[in-house]
């Protein structure tokens, strides 16, 4: 409606607003961000700001840095779906997302937009008149489906960071930026490690696919960029971000590299993937402007058969199967749920973040599905007739064992069940019977809700081995 001191365009500028003591145009002092003049009829200014890409709304910053006798005392935030054309013709029906609300001056005002659908556009309303030094509207864009060598990693695909190690002095959302970083702190940078180590960042990419070049560019950054870099990838859909961190089946996409002060760097993959997701590594720390992963739309190759065999079981078959990989009903129900799997990353990785949201019963619960370790074959094979060669397997290492270890074991286990009211449990797989006689007394002593966490990490070992096996 009017940008009599400072024209609207300067609201969008990427860089922190700031303040030029002294220096004034010809309509006044000049300011780093949007301001109207002061209005001397009723109503209030506005603006209309076409969205760098559609999407869904989270949140918005109303900026007033620097604007402290002449910030509007309040603001709204009005949203559509709609063109250039019908904002032109003011034919668009806005739909308010945020009611009217107090502003600070000299201050980021930050708030939660809980609106539902997509939208393009915004018009910013203030009341009645003022200055707004940057507008940031937050959420997740919708992917665009593309073919060809795209940048998989882009922001208008719906690429995004999840997880770094550390964001000290600029954030993580930084890296995946439209265009070239015009600042030092336009980049991703974090502290100085002590003693030197290493720092990362996880990125979900928009479009999975095919991993061709990754670009890594350490624009600004002269002193403080990192002095190497390797890039990982994974394929693991729609995958929690905690259980990302970590993980061990990251594989080098990349090999790593030397950086160099404010340049680009190309870096063509050793393993294109294909990938969801991908970890810049950097060592020992530092900062990085933007990372690029120019490849190709694509999912994985090949047919796994455990995926394929869970993929067409009922869910009455599928339901058994995981019984006997983890005693727990409410487990398995969950597993069943979270079908289909894309990947054994995936299974593996939901099968474990499920166990870890059960209660304490059902821990216990599918402890009772295990027999005593050193149990006699016959009577295993009696009380347990659905895993009885799978525990037999597992504790393969009792073959051969001593009278004497074998009644200290039997001992023990008496011992440990009256201290915590369950089954001995651990992975016996390629353990020998002294070996898990040594654990048993070891973890005797134990408070019994620690106990009870260990056991529970115990049966996360003994479940993946288990769905591995039922292809």
């Amino acid at each position: 409606s009017d940008d009599f001191f400072a024209e609207v365009t300067r609201m969008l500028n990427p860089e922190p607003a700031q303040f030029v003591p002294g220096k004034f145009d010809t309509n006044g002092k000049w300011m780093d961000g949007w301001e109207s003049r002061r209005k001397r009829v009723p109503g209030h200014d506005w603006c209309v700001v076409r969205l760098g890409v559609r999407g869904s709304f989270a949140g918005v910053d109303i900026d007033t840095s620097h604007f402290l006798g002449n910030h509007p005392p309040f603001a709204s935030l009005d949203a559509a779906d709609t063109t250039d054309e019908e904002v032109a013709a003011g034919t668009v029906r806005w739909t308010r997302v945020l009611p009217s609300v107090p502003l600070r001056r000299g201050s980021h005002n930050l708030q939660p937009i809980r609106a539902e659908g997509s939208f393009t556009h915004v018009r910013l309303n203030i009341y009645p008149d003022g200055g707004v030094a940057r507008l940031r509207v937050y959420g997740t864009p919708d992917p665009v489906a593309q073919d060809g060598r795209i940048d998989l990693a882009a922001l208008h695909l719906g690429g995004r960071p999840l997880a770094c190690s550390d964001m000290f002095f600029s954030p993580m959302t930084n890296l995946l930026l439209p265009g070239r970083s015009t600042y030092m702190g336009g980049g991703w940078e974090t502290r100085r490690s002590r003693p030197p180590g290493e720092d990362w960042i996880i990125v979900a990419l928009g479009a999975p696919g095919l991993v061709e070049e990754v670009l890594l560019d350490t624009g600004h950054f002269k002193g403080n960029y990192p002095d190497r870099a390797v890039v990982e990838g994974l394929w693991w859909p729609d995958a929690p971000p905690q259980a990302l961190i970590g993980h061990a089946d990251w594989r080098p996409a990349t090999p790593k590299v030397r950086l160099r002060a404010d340049a680009e760097h190309r870096v063509s993959t050793s393993d294109r993937g294909p990938y969801t997701h991908l970890r810049l590594r950097i060592f020992p720390d530092g900062g990085v402007a933007r990372m690029r992963a120019f490849g190709v739309p694509a999912r994985p190759e090949g047919h796994d058969p455990l995926l394929h065999h869970l993929a067409r079981s009922s869910d009455a078959e599928l339901l058994e199967q995981m019984s006997k990989c983890c005693g727990s009903r409410r487990w398995a129900e969950a597993m069943v749920a979270l079908r289909p799997f894309s990947s054994r990353t995936q299974l593996f990785g939901m099968a474990e973040q499920a166990w870890w949201h059960l209660a304490d019963e059902d821990w216990k619960e599918a402890f009772t599905h295990h027999p005593r370790i050193g149990e006699d074959p016959e009577a295993l094979r009696r009380r347990f007739a659905s895993t009885a060669t799978w525990s037999a397997g597992e504790q393969a290492g009792m073959v051969g064992a001593d009278e004497e270890t074998l009644a200290a074991l039997a001992e023990g286990n008496r011992a440990y069940e009256a201290r915590f009211g369950h089954v001995f449990l651990i992975c016996a797989t390629g353990l020998s019977a002294a070996t898990m006689l040594e654990e048993l007394r070891a973890r005797l002593p134990n408070d019994p809700a620690a106990e009870l966490r260990i056991a529970a990490g115990e049966q996360v070992k003994i479940t993946a081995l288990r769905l591995g096996k039922l292809a």
